[in-house]
């Protein structure tokens, strides 16, 4: 059959513009969004925020010379659980709990995250997003014994767990917005439960006793805090980031050879550096720094994997990777790399991990991707962990109903450049301590609704030399410019009394309204990111 030309040239108009389209809706596509989420890691564990680190963390430097640093971040409490809570709800946990909230053991539960809590996952496969956890979850599992009653946590309730009346767990990742998990449910190193949960299923239950005595010991006294309890045959406590790393990597590579015009959406939820401190055997003795020294080096080779394998998948400019920390570092460890490596994971900051002092909540944050964030950007917004929520629902164009993700602003004017730090995004900033009382930041003003560091015990032996004098001891609270004094050593509680009521007021505002993030959030929009 034979077309006039008119007709041909029609034809062919037409399929230049399919073929046209098709190259805009691949270039204008969803990002693929990556979460790498550390443990315990202080403001000064990394050597792009610490220039006097004892060891180099050269990819995730690379990571912030490629896109953008964030000098104060916090996290949304100064322990994990409610952290966690925080990253994937976009609230501070005294919005699950009506206080403070403590970090699970044993088969304890039920989720911090209730049903009706919109999360993270859950809004992203709403924009079409397939979605995968793996490693840390911690925010609180449903465990049911034979009699169908609910256990509580403590360890010896593990032995009671029946696996197949609390499988596939009810308020576990898969309930939760969640495609894939591969997680363990509380710290993978630390706090028994010591088993795999897959997909919401357990395929080898704990059966086996674990005792400190059967691990390697890279370094004496960095194998504390690893209680025993009950483990599945089999449980890998040397290599279990590796193990982390590949299911997040298999994740990535199935989805892209099955559905590579879909975006995904993967949480790395690392253990490093939590306590006890365990490098996988490949990287024992990598650096001079002691085993904690080597296990943060495992991290960064981690992430340094994750940029390899999104520029492998040819998909790293279309790909935004997130890394931050649920909080400060552990107390021993502070302590111990300041004396045997001349090394402050706090970064200079008073306190560390459960305080309410910066360095219990002052953490890294950075952020990559190319051709959308400039690169180089160091950025002095006051931000929480909370506010990655609404950043990436800005990011994919989805509008917050005013109901969820309560505390999160949207950070993403500053990554993109658009926001000048002259100009804070945030009015206002909540933070926990570990017994759930309050911080509030107003500028460079902060008040801690409590005396003392929230957390620890500084009249302990190996804390008493980090004290300092109490400079308004009749206080019931504390109130510090951080302008002025960066290390919150003078307390200007009674000096200040019109400021100190003023955060007093507003903390109670605040706590009472169920949000401190504004109503009427608008989405920017992937596609008006230049």
């Amino acid at each position: 059959m034979r077309y006039p030309m008119k007709n041909i040239w029609k034809l062919l108009s037409v399929m230049c513009c399919v073929v046209v389209c098709a190259h805009d809706v691949c270039a204008e596509s969803l990002p693929n969004i990556i979460i790498i989420y550390a443990d315990d890691l202080g403001y000064g564990d990394l050597s792009c925020y610490n220039p006097k680190s004892a060891y180099k963390t050269p990819r995730l430097d690379q990571m912030a010379e490629q896109g953008i640093r964030f000098t104060d971040a916090h996290s949304p409490s100064t322990i994990c659980s409610p952290s966690r809570y925080g990253l994937f709800s976009g609230q501070q946990i005294y919005r699950s709990t009506g206080r403070g909230g403590g970090a699970f053991e044993g088969p304890g539960g039920p989720s911090y995250l209730k049903p009706g809590t919109l999360t993270i996952a859950q809004m992203l496969k709403e924009k079409g997003y397939r979605t995968g956890v793996f490693g840390k979850w911690h925010v609180g599992l449903t465990w049911y014994d034979e009699n169908n009653k609910r256990l509580g946590g403590g360890f010896k309730n593990s032995l009671l767990i029946d696996y197949e009346k609390s499988t596939p767990l009810e308020d576990g990742p898969n309930q939760r917005g969640f495609d894939e998990s591969f997680v363990t449910p509380n710290c993978p190193n630390t706090d028994p439960l010591y088993i795999y949960i897959e997909n919401g299923m357990v395929a080898v239950p704990a059966s086996e006793r674990h005792k400190r005595d059967n691990l390697p010991n890279p370094g004496g006294k960095w194998r504390w805090d690893n209680d025993e309890g009950w483990m599945s045959p089999g449980y890998d406590f040397m290599n279990a980031d590796l193990l982390f790393y590949e299911k997040t990597k298999t994740f990535i590579t199935d989805h892209r050879k099955k559905n590579p015009d879909q975006p995904f959406f993967a949480v790395f939820s690392t253990q490093i550096a939590h306590a006890p401190v365990l490098p996988a055997p490949e990287f024992n003795g990598a650096t001079q720094a002691g085993p904690r020294g080597d296990f943060v080096w495992e991290l960064d080779v981690l992430v340094g994997r994750v940029l390899d394998l999104v520029t492998q998948l040819d998909i790293d400019d279309n790909t935004l990777i997130l890394f931050n920390s649920d909080n400060g570092a552990e107390t021993l460890h502070v302590d111990w790399m300041r004396q045997d490596h001349q090394h402050d994971a706090s970064g200079g900051w008073r306190g560390m991990k459960r305080d309410g002092w910066e360095g219990g909540h002052r953490v890294p944050f950075i952020a990559r991707w190319p051709g959308k964030f400039p690169a180089g950007q160091v950025s002095d917004q006051m931000t929480n962990t909370t506010d990655i929520f609404a950043t990436l629902a800005s990011v994919v164009g989805y509008t917050l109903p005013d109901e969820a993700a309560t505390d999160s602003f949207d950070m993403l004017p500053a990554m993109i450049g658009t926001q000048d730090d002259s100009e804070s995004i945030r009015p206002h900033l909540l933070t926990q301590s570990f017994r759930g009382e309050f911080q509030i930041r107003q500028g460079n003003w902060k008040y801690l609704d409590h005396t003392g560091s929230g957390g620890n015990n500084y009249a302990n032996a190996s804390m008493k030399k980090y004290a300092l004098p109490e400079t308004a001891p009749d206080a019931t609270g504390q109130l510090y410019n951080l302008e002025t004094d960066p290390g919150e050593t003078t307390n200007l509680f009674f000096k200040e009394e019109a400021k100190r009521n003023e955060l007093q007021k507003l903390l109670q505002q605040l706590k009472s309204s169920g949000r401190s993030a504004p109503k009427n959030r608008k989405p920017i929009g992937f596609r008006n990111i230049r």
